[in-house]
């Protein structure tokens, strides 16, 4: 069958975690470089198909081809090994330890930020035709969105961060079901179709992702957004990541976990005993 069961696919998500973090420092570079930069380029596609359309949800509904296309190559983003390799940890699977975890999650987000950054510089390099004129469209577009998405929470405070933090954990509540999603599938269309419906959700209502960020706001600073590094690291990058953790791991992984994996003891049916009906007297 071309799908497989929730204690299935459990199992693999505990598979893929223990995979990630005992992954070699060189392949984990390499696959995290790469998921960062395809990433990026669907970020800047999707801008663009906005910009050129006006239509944002056409914008959304396309820029899953990119998280498709990391997937199915193998590659890792930061979000994705915040839901699976805890839960290697958790099931206690040899060489895994929260020294390792963290490893892994160091490297992956050092990867995904190279990744992102040199996709950045090169899409500013095609806005501003080689840094020579202003930024067209596109790249006005993208300084806007650096400045609304910083700025524009740390005007309301606290209640900015809080918004902040929420959407993070949104997003990758939904980017984490896509990840599971391709694991229920054996077909590349089944696969496909699982995460692109989650990874159109999360961008069309404007949830943070960090490595989505990581492209956006560095293309941003370059392309005459007024904010500063500070600003992106405090006032969204921060909150993000923190967000993106515990979205994708309480939401996505834990669930399943608990729920499919280490589950509850089933109750015993119940014995019928015979009611005795008094006497009418």
């Amino acid at each position: 069958m071309s799908y497989l069961s929730p204690p299935e696919f459990a199992t693999k998500m505990v598979d893929a975690g223990e995979a990630k973090v005992t992954m070699s420092a060189r392949d984990t570079l390499i696959r995290s470089f790469m998921a960062g930069a395809i990433l990026a380029l669907a970020a800047a596609f999707a801008v663009t198909i906005t910009v050129e359309t006006g239509n944002a949800l056409l914008g959304a509904v396309l820029f899953p081809v990119g998280f498709c296309m990391l997937y199915l190559l193998g590659f890792d983003l930061l979000t994705g090994v915040f839901t699976l390799a805890p839960l290697a940890l958790i099931d206690r699977r040899p060489g895994v330890g929260f020294g390792s975890v963290m490893r892994n999650w160091g490297l992956v987000f050092v990867g995904n930020l190279a990744g992102a950054i040199v996709v950045a510089v090169m899409m500013a390099v095609i806005f501003t035709t080689g840094f020579s004129t202003a930024p067209d469209a596109v790249g006005q577009q993208l300084g806007t969105i650096g400045e609304s998405r910083t700025v524009g929470y740390a005007e309301h405070g606290a209640a900015g961060m809080l918004t902040l933090f929420v959407r993070g954990v949104l997003c990758n509540w939904m980017v984490s079901t896509g990840v599971v999603a391709a694991m229920m599938a054996t077909s590349v269309s089944g696969k496909v179709i699982g995460m692109w419906m989650p990874i159109m959700l999360f961008f069309y209502m404007g949830f943070e992702h960090s490595i989505v960020n990581m492209f956006l706001f560095p293309s941003g600073l370059m392309l005459g957004g007024e904010f500063s590094v500070g600003d992106y690291l405090v006032w969204n990058e921060i909150p993000t990541v923190v967000g993106n953790l515990v979205g994708g791991l309480t939401f996505v992984g834990l669930m399943l976990y608990v729920t499919h994996v280490r589950t509850g003891e089933s109750r015993s049916a119940r014995t019928v005993t015979d009611v005795r009906v008094p006497a009418n007297t």
